[in-house]
């Protein structure tokens, strides 16, 4: 039986869809409890799992503070370190001493840093260069969890994922979606940049294969679409995919880049302007995946229509 802990979250609650459909046993939870999840209590290095963690063989780890750039709250970072590192590692601690036999930590590219060069995606062997208290403390609890297994019997997988979008998601996508509609003219035509992201049943689909599969163990696997999008790419297929208009004008990147700094939105300009790539050659090649929604498909199912965008 699986465990996920965050089941309440937006990753969360697309787990558990997956889960039903495929009829895969698990138990979830959430800190406050309800709806069938399992009351935890606030996450960290003190948390008692034991009534969780009962029968359970492999667990998912989606719980996590995370940041928030659209409205511009982070947290400080003793909580990041307080839910991150410690929480996670408190969790494995006592998963496998209850004997579970995977522990699957859902991670983040921000492990690898902020942005790549073009043509240089990030890969799962490169040496980690977080920038921010959010990518640190994920980087920590990577490093604590690899130290943990060697140490047990429990396998470690970690999944890095860049931005998730998908039906009720929030945050920068969500935003960029609401200024793709307003069929307002925007100065993003001279953005040459490629932006990874990866679908919610695309990451989903991901975690159920490596929940089970024999050449997970021990991996480090990144996960995205096939596709990875410029940003003006993106806001054609998002205003096609909702039936609205767009006018695209060339604009410099680096005057937007300016404005960003001076309006305290830098790094979610950034996301507009600048590369951040993911290659997952690794992981279709080690565990025979591919993600099974394109782009067109994942975007048409998020924003609710019926048809995928055309390009």
């Amino acid at each position: 039986m699986l465990l996920v802990t965050g089941a309440s979250g937006f990753v969360g609650r697309g787990l558990m869809q997956t889960l039903r459909q495929r009829e895969i046993p698990f138990r979830a939870t959430s800190r406050h409890g309800g709806d069938g999840l399992v009351a935890v209590g606030d996450i960290n290095g003190r948390t008692d799992w034991s009534a969780a963690l009962a029968g359970i063989d492999t667990v998912v780890h989606l719980a996590a503070v995370n940041q928030n750039v659209v409205e511009g709250s982070t947290a400080v970072l003793a909580e990041y370190r307080s839910v991150n590192v410690d929480g996670t590692l408190n969790l494995a601690r006592q998963a496998a001493a209850a004997g579970v036999q995977r522990f699957i930590f859902v991670s983040s590219i921000k492990v690898n840093g902020e942005a790549t060069a073009k043509g240089k995606p990030f890969r799962n062997t490169d040496a980690p260069a977080p920038e921010t208290d959010y990518g640190r403390t994920k980087f920590a609890a990577e490093q604590g969890l690899q130290e943990l297994s060697d140490g047990t019997e429990m396998d470690v997988v970690t999944i890095r994922s860049p931005l998730v979008y998908g039906p009720g998601m929030r945050g920068s996508f969500q935003a960029l979606v609401r200024l793709a509609q307003r069929s307002l003219p925007l100065p993003f035509a001279s953005i040459d940049n490629r932006r990874s992201m990866v679908y919610l049943e695309n990451l989903t689909d991901l975690i159920v294969t490596a929940a089970s599969h024999p050449d997970a163990a021990g991996g480090t696997f990144m996960v995205a679409d096939s596709r990875s999008p410029s940003t003006p790419e993106l806001i054609r297929l998002i205003a096609s995919a909702t039936g609205s208009s767009t006018l695209l004008l060339p604009f410099p990147p680096a005057l937007l880049e300016l404005a960003g700094g001076l309006t305290g939105k830098r790094e979610l300009v950034n996301r507009l302007t600048r590369s951040l790539e993911v290659d997952i050659a690794e992981t279709r090649r080690r565990l025979g995946w591919t993600p099974p929604f394109e782009m067109r498909e994942g975007l048409s199912r998020a924003l609710g229509t019926t048809s995928p965008p055309k390009d």
